[in-house]
């Protein structure tokens, strides 16, 4: 599956904000940049090729753009300009978002595993051969690009379909807010039936999870609700029911809930969390760092920090 990485998840109000995000994550040593878009905030893809100039040995990667809003060939339109200025670099993470969030935009959201996987195609087919002929259920493709591209192109999985599907035609799979015993029992186990079923290697698996140095329970765990929606997307439910979290149900975070899904404590016990998710099978970690207590802006560096000395610390080949 490769060597693993440690990402962060960066965010930020304005593109000054973002790029400054990405440029301290490669400066602590961080291995990869990793950005959502959603709702009206700044586009990843667009953040991400106005940075590459900015940064040398980062790896960038949208975790995720929905695929409802944009074409295919769109994304593909996007990802070439960000890939030939980050060459090596940028991959790329899609997946259908949610019914609610798609459907307050007015888009019609249905048979998401099977647009997925007709969009993962395409994708795949035009940015790594250079070449698509494809009719499909959902999306048409009859294109070619110059020359293909070193671009990754990986799905968002929260359920065992999701996942079997990653197995089976992407090339990872990036989960957000799974427990790692989750991940471990459900979540691989389907990436490698999937990609059994496709006769090929298994990909690699990105661990998504929120990521707090503090030892305050009280003040991580109200963090945590404040900064992290709370589970009422029925994707996110069913996923934390089927994890062993009934009360998910409720559409709000339990204590257990968040300390089965969040890595917090201090810096051992955090470094710790970390390489369990790795020997769960995850190729990567991908933390969202959630700023606890008072001070805010101490909180995130804390957390920074100890991402960079996990990166720095682990071998590389």
């Amino acid at each position: 599956m490769g060597e693993n990485r440690i990402g962060v998840a960066i965010s930020g109000n304005n593109i000054a904000e973002l790029q400054g995000a990405i440029q301290h994550a490669e400066q602590l040593g961080i291995h990869g940049a990793w950005m959502t878009t959603g709702g009206a905030r700044p586009d990843s893809l667009t953040v991400f090729a106005a940075s590459a100039g900015s940064t040398s040995s980062i790896m960038l990667g949208t975790s995720i753009v929905p695929i409802y809003p944009r074409h295919p060939l769109v994304m593909v339109q996007q990802t070439q300009v960000v890939a030939q200025l980050a060459p090596g670099r940028f991959r790329l993470g899609v997946g259908p978002s949610h019914r609610p969030t798609m459907e307050a935009a007015g888009i019609e959201f249905r048979a998401p595993l099977g647009h997925l996987r007709e969009y993962l195609r395409i994708l795949k087919a035009l940015l790594q051969t250079g070449r698509v002929d494809f009719d499909g259920r959902y999306y048409s493709a009859h294109e070619s690009i110059p020359e293909p591209l070193d671009v990754p192109v990986m799905g968002s999985a929260l359920r065992r379909g999701a996942f079997e599907l990653c197995g089976e035609e992407a090339d990872g799979a990036i989960s957000w807010i799974c427990p790692g015993t989750y991940l471990r029992d459900v979540g691989l186990p389907a990436l490698q039936a999937g990609a059994r079923k496709a006769g090929r290697p298994v990909p690699p698996l990105i661990a998504h999870a929120p990521v707090c140095v503090s030892t305050n329970a009280e003040e991580v765990r109200a963090a945590v609700r404040q900064q992290i929606m709370n589970p009422r997307l029925p994707f996110y439910q069913q996923m934390l029911i089927d994890a062993g979290f009934p009360e998910a149900a409720e559409g709000t975070w339990s204590d257990g809930m968040i300390d089965a899904v969040v890595i917090w404590g201090d810096e051992t016990k955090v470094a710790d969390g970390l390489q369990q998710l790795f020997s769960f099978g995850a190729t990567e970690v991908l933390a969202s760092p959630v700023a606890a207590g008072d001070d805010r802006a101490a909180s995130l560096e804390r957390t920074l920090s100890l991402l960079g000395q996990v990166s720095q610390s682990m071998p590389r080949n």
